[in-house]
């Protein structure tokens, strides 16, 4: 199949409405952890902040959308193109040869942690499993994996990439995580020959065929439970495919849910506890099954619109799209610090996407953006890490957090401003005696009747800057 023909194609132009489902949900109904050493861990994510997630399977080959495209919805995100678009059959089988061919044989998963570790990144999530079921890790539950007989990559002495990769981001004393896809688009137990699939569910009803379903539970079972004996600590167990899940936890009031057809409990209290036992304190996040197994939940490419008061997550692209794209439309250094100042200020943390390409590298763009937040990180982090969300939280141009006694203000710059000479932050009174430094440089600046003034031979001495934190001193 011709590269030519996907260089465009699936582009996640979707995304939004896809993110939807990972949004409409009720976090009232959100269940805190009550061991000690979850809640401990749970402490912990929530002080490091910000972290990077990877997609990356063989369908970077083609540089369209992970996996979606095999599922047989009649959504702009599972759009199919090329020479096999019109048979889902062959388009399948094509899919699927993809394994015969994927060899990145660029990957250098030390030279991520660095650039990601440069960036002031502290945690890190990897698909080891999509919902195409193609595994980027070597387990023994089925051949079609990065290390199986049909791919190129088995003979490299790397060829297990999930090892790899947490080993090396663990180096760099980063949280580890591991995004595991529920549903598994291959595996037999789940879409069942007899049944052709028509969505994205089983193809079969589970409580009909109550022995098939035990065997695809086992299965996801014994895959997790290789992820968490086989490949050092992990912190985080990161569950995707929230269709998967108890009858009972559907909440018919979210478009997305009324969809799901029937029971596809995957048994999360025997998954968590196995789980748990091989890695205590671990963060189970079960996404968009609210209860005791979504320790945090996780917007997807968005942000809420207020502070929220239990743990959370956006998870976000750097780019448009999940997956590598030949050409990807990264967004400036400035939108993301910007989307990191704002997210820590209502409580959560940034997962940032990445996408590595066929070869096992990612776009230059991608390192200059890590190189380009870091650099701010590296004068303004402590407005960032160890931080908790401080009243009025994103009020106008201002972000606000604390460090115990410690405020700080953040004052996010539109692209060409300078800093002002006068500012007022809004919602924030400051009184008279204000200790007030500009991150950065060391003399205290005037405060008059709340408004802090900043000289001028200051803000000439000053690099552009996407914001500039105030430390406010008590």
């Amino acid at each position: 199949m011709k590269k030519a023909f996907f260089v465009l194609c699936i582009m996640v132009w979707a995304g939004s409405t896809r993110a939807q489902q990972h949004a409409e949900q009720d976090h009232s109904k959100y269940v805190p952890p009550t061991d000690e050493k979850v809640k401990a861990k749970l402490a912990q994510w929530q002080d490091v902040k910000f972290g990077l997630l990877m997609h990356w399977g063989t369908y970077s080959q083609w540089g369209i959308v992970e996996s979606w495209s095999l599922c047989p919805e009649d959504e702009g995100w599972c759009e199919r193109r090329g020479p096999h678009a019109h048979n889902w059959y062959e388009y399948k089988k094509a899919y699927e040869g993809l394994q015969s061919t994927f060899n990145p044989t660029r990957f250098n998963p030390e030279k991520w942690a660095q650039a990601a570790k440069g960036a002031g990144m502290k945690y890190v999530v990897f698909t080891t499993k999509h919902h195409d079921g193609f595994c980027m890790f070597d387990t023994q539950q089925t051949d079609y994996k990065i290390t199986g007989a049909k791919s190129p990559f088995a003979a490299n002495p790397r060829s297990n990439v999930t090892k790899e990769i947490l080993a090396a981001f663990r180096q760099q004393d980063f949280m580890t995580g591991t995004y595991f896809s529920k549903p598994d688009w291959n595996v037999e137990s789940y879409w069942w020959p007899y049944f052709p699939p028509k969505d994205r569910n089983s193809s079969y009803d589970p409580k009909k065929y109550p022995e098939l379903w035990k065997k695809f539970q086992d299965f996801t079972y014994n895959q997790i439970q290789e992820l968490m004996t086989g490949y050092g600590s992990v912190d985080i167990l990161w569950l995707d495919g929230g269709w998967v899940r108890p009858y009972n936890t559907i909440d018919t009031t979210i478009s997305w849910q009324k969809t799901i057809p029937y029971e596809q409990d995957i048994d999360m209290a025997r998954i968590a506890k196995m789980a748990r036992t091989h890695q205590p304190g671990l963060l189970v996040v079960d996404r968009t099954v609210t209860g005791e197994f979504e320790n945090y939940v996780t917007p997807e490419q968005q942000i809420p619109d207020h502070y929220l008061p239990i743990p959370w997550e956006s998870c976000m692209t750097m780019g448009s799209s999940w997956s590598y794209v030949p050409k990807e439309n990264f967004k400036t250094s400035r939108q993301l610090v910007h989307t990191l100042v704002d997210i820590v200020a209502k409580g959560g943390n940034l997962l940032l996407n990445i996408a590595p390409g066929p070869d096992g590298e990612w776009h230059d763009e991608a390192y200059q953006r890590l190189q380009e937040i870091g650099t701010w990180m590296d004068l303004n982090g402590e407005s960032i890490y160890e931080t908790r969300p401080l009243a009025p939280y994103r009020q106008g141009k201002w972000a606000y957090t604390q460090k115990g006694p410690t405020r700080y203000a953040t004052y996010l710059a539109e692209v060409g401003e300078a800093l002002p000479a006068r500012l007022q932050p809004e919602g924030l009174p400051l009184p008279a005696n204000a200790k007030v430094k500009l991150l950065g440089h060391d003399k205290y600046l005037k405060v008059t009747k709340g408004i802090i003034e900043v000289p001028a031979r200051t803000i000439q001495a000053l690099d552009q800057r996407a914001a500039y934190v105030f430390r406010i001193e008590p």
